[in-house]
C-alpha cells in the first residue's frame, strides 16, 4: 500500500518538474504575457497592480496536474451520485434527463471557453470578481460588492457536508436523526477549514488524492454499467428505461429550468482554476490545458455513469431513491453489502469536494478583502495569510460562518434541493453580465492581449441559455409546487435576487449615505502586510459609522415615542 502511495507522489512530483521545465522553455511572447498582462490603467481590474495582487502567500506551486485535479475534484462531488433522481423527477423521462446532461456539457464547455478568454487576459485570482471589475468600473466598487454578497452569503459548502454525513450514517447502519447528521456535517467543515488554514500543503495533497479516488470510483460505476447492459448480472431487464425513453416528459419550462440548474451544479467547477491563478505556475498555459482536460474527463464519466444508473433501476425506483441513487444502483447490482460500501465512497467523494471548494472559496474571499471592501475588524485581517503566512485562514473563516448557518438551519431533506437551486440562480445573473462584458471588451478594447479567444457563437449560445434560466423558473411548474415543497417554487429565485440586492444596499450605504451623513471622503490607500500581501484600505471606520448611524436613528425614534 505504501509503495502505491509513494509512486503516486513521485509521479506528481515528476509532473510538477515537467511543468517547471516547460515554463522555462516558453517563447518570448508567452513570457511577455505573464510579465506584462492587461494591466494598464483603463483596463486593469481593481486598485492593485498585477505584481501587487500576486504578492504574498505560498507563491506559484500548482502545476497542470494539480490544476486538472482541482477541476475534477470540484466537479465530481456528490452531484453525479445524488442528483440524477431529482433531475429525472423534474423532467419526467429518462430521455429528457439524458438530454439535459448533454446540454449541461455543452453549456459548461461554452462557459469554459468564455472564462478562458477572461482568465488568460487577466491571470489573477478571484475569477468573476476580476472580470466584473475590469468591465463594470462605474459606479466604483458596485460590481465588487454585489459579487461579494453572492460569494460570501451564498458561498457556503453545506450541501456536500450533508451528503457526507447522510452516507456515513448509512454505511454505519445508523438512522439520520435531527442532530447527528448536522453534527457530522459541522465536524467536516471545521476539519477542512483548519486543514487548509494550518497545513496548506497537506490539504492540497489530500485534495489531489481524493480527486484521483473519485475518478477511479466513477470508472468503476461506468464499467459496472457495461456489465449490466451485457445481461450478466441480477438485473432482469437492463434496457427497460431505454424503450420509449421520452415517455412522460414534462411540458413545463419551469421543470426544465430547475432541472438544468441541478445539472449545471453537477458540472460546476470548470472555472475552479480561474479563482486561484495567483497560485498557478505559468497561469496562462496551465489554464488553457487544465480547463478543457478536467472538464472533458468529467463529461465522459458523467454521461456514461447516467447510462449505468438507468440500466440498473427502473424510472420509479430512481425517482424514489432520494439523494442516494448510486447506492440504489449498487444495491440492485451487487446487493445490500455493496450498497453500504458505496455509501462510504460517496461520502469520501463529497469530502473531497468540500476540501476543493473550501480551498478555492478562501482565496476568493481573500481577494475581496484585498480590494478594500468593508468587513468587521477591518479588511486587513481578512486579506492576510494569518497565522502561517502561507494560507488565508481568515478567508476560510468567512467561508465557514455561512456554512454553519445553512447546516444548522433548515431540515436536510428540504435543504439539499433548495441549496442547489439557490446557488444556481445568482450565478446565472453573474454569467449574464460576464458574457455582456465579453462583447463590450471586444468592442471597446479590440487590441487588448487575448492569449485565448472564444468563438463568438458559443458566447451567444451561453448568453441565450443564461437568459432562459433567469426567466423560466418564474413560470409555474407542471405539478404546481416545484421540487422543494412546502417552499414556493419561485422562492429560490427571490432569495438569489435578494442576496444581490443586499449587495447593492450595502454599497449604497458605504459609498453614498454614510460619507454624506458623517462628512468624510473615501480615499483608497495601499498597505503591505507582514506576510507580503498587498491590501487596499478604503475606510477603516465604515462599520463603526454604520453602527453609530443606526443607534442615532433608534435614539431619535425612542425620544419621539417618549414624547
Amino acid at each position: 500500500m505504501s509503495t502505491t502511495w509513494w509512486s503516486r507522489l513521485s509521479k506528481q512530483q515528476q509532473d510538477d518538474q515537467d511543468d517547471r521545465a516547460s515554463e522555462l522553455q516558453l517563447g518570448e511572447k508567452d513570457q511577455g504575457i505573464q510579465k506584462s498582462p492587461n494591466d494598464n490603467a483603463d483596463l486593469s481590474p481593481g486598485e492593485l497592480t498585477f505584481e501587487e495582487d500576486t504578492a504574498g502567500g505560498m507563491g506559484r506551486y500548482l502545476g497542470v496536474t494539480s490544476c486538472t485535479l482541482l477541476i475534477v475534484g470540484k466537479i465530481i462531488g456528490s452531484g453525479i451520485f445524488s442528483t440524477p433522481s431529482s433531475i429525472l423527477s423534474s423532467v419526467g423521462s429518462v430521455g429528457a434527463s439524458l438530454m439535459l446532461w448533454v446540454l449541461g456539457f455543452l453549456l459548461s464547455f461554452c462557459g469554459l471557453f468564455i472564462w478562458l478568454e477572461f482568465g488568460t487576459m487577466f491571470p489573477r485570482s478571484g475569477g468573476e470578481k476580476v472580470y466584473l471589475e475590469a468591465v463594470y468600473k462605474k459606479p466604483k466598487y458596485l460590481a465588487t460588492i454585489v459579487f461579494a454578497a453572492n460569494a460570501i452569503l451564498l458561498g457556503f459548502t453545506a450541501s456536500n457536508c450533508i451528503v457526507f454525513a447522510s452516507n456515513i450514517l448509512v454505511a454505519a447502519g445508523q438512522s439520520a436523526g435531527r442532530w447527528n447528521e448536522r453534527g457530522i456535517a459541522l465536524g467536516v467543515m471545521f476539519f477542512v477549514t483548519f486543514l487548509h488554514g494550518i497545513a496548506p500543503k497537506t490539504g492540497v495533497l489530500i485534495m489531489n488524492l481524493l480527486s484521483i479516488f473519485k475518478i477511479v470510483i466513477l470508472v468503476f460505476v461506468v464499467v459496472t454499467g457495461w456489465v449490466v447492459l451485457s445481461g450478466k448480472t441480477r438485473v432482469v431487464d437492463p434496457y427497460y428505461n431505454f424503450r420509449n425513453a421520452f415517455a412522460g416528459s414534462s411540458t413545463s419550462s419551469n421543470d426544465y429550468a430547475t432541472a438544468t440548474f441541478k445539472v449545471l451544479y453537477a458540472y460546476t467547477g470548470w472555472s475552479n482554476v480561474n479563482y486561484v491563478m495567483n497560485d498557478v505556475r505559468n497561469p496562462v498555459r496551465t489554464l488553457k490545458i487544465a480547463g478543457p482536460l478536467g472538464l472533458g474527463i468529467c463529461t465522459v464519466l458523467y454521461l456514461l455513469a447516467n447510462v449505468a444508473y438507468f440500466s440498473a433501476a427502473t424510472k420509479t425506483e430512481i425517482i424514489e431513491s432520494g439523494v442516494t441513487v448510486a447506492s440504489l444502483f449498487f444495491g440492485n447490482v451487487f446487493g445490500s453489502v455493496a450498497e453500504r460500501a458505496l455509501s462510504v465512497f460517496i461520502a469520501l467523494s463529497a469530502l473531497g469536494n468540500v476540501i476543493t471548494v473550501t480551498f478555492v472559496a478562501a482565496r476568493v474571499n481573500q481577494e475581496l478583502a484585498k480590494e478594500g471592501i468593508p468587513l468587521p475588524f477591518g479588511n486587513k485581517f481578512w486579506a492576510s495569510n494569518w497565522p502561517t503566512g502561507k494560507s488565508p485562514l481568515p478567508g476560510l473563516i468567512i467561508h465557514l460562518i455561512p456554512s454553519i448557518i445553512v447546516i444548522i438551519g433548515p431540515p436536510p431533506n428540504i435543504a439539499y434541493p433548495f441549496i442547489l437551486d439557490v446557488e444556481g440562480y445568482p450565478q446565472q445573473i453573474i454569467n449574464f453580465f460576464i458574457v455582456i462584458g465579453l462583447f463590450y471588451l471586444r468592442w471597446k478594447k479590440p487590441d487588448a492581449i487575448r492569449p485565448f479567444k472564444v468563438w463568438w457563437p458559443l458566447a451567444v449560445f451561453f448568453l441565450a441559455a443564461a437568459c432562459f434560466l433567469l426567466i423560466a423558473p418564474f413560470l409555474k411548474p407542471a405539478n404546481g409546487v416545484g421540487d422543494t415543497p412546502p417552499l414556493p417554487y419561485y422562492l429560490y429565485c427571490l432569495v438569489g435576487i435578494a442576496v444581490m440586492f443586499v449587495g447593492v444596499l450595502y454599497w449604497f450605504a458605504w459609498r453614498i449615505i454614510l460619507p454624506k451623513v458623517f462628512g468624510y471622503e473615501l480615499v483608497p490607500r495601499k498597505e503591505i502586510l507582514d506576510d507580503g500581501t498587498f491590501v487596499t484600505v478604503v475606510s477603516v471606520g465604515f462599520l463603526f459609522c454604520l453602527l453609530v448611524w443606526l443607534m442615532d436613528l433608534i435614539f431619535k425614534y425612542s425620544n419621539r415615542k417618549m414624547q
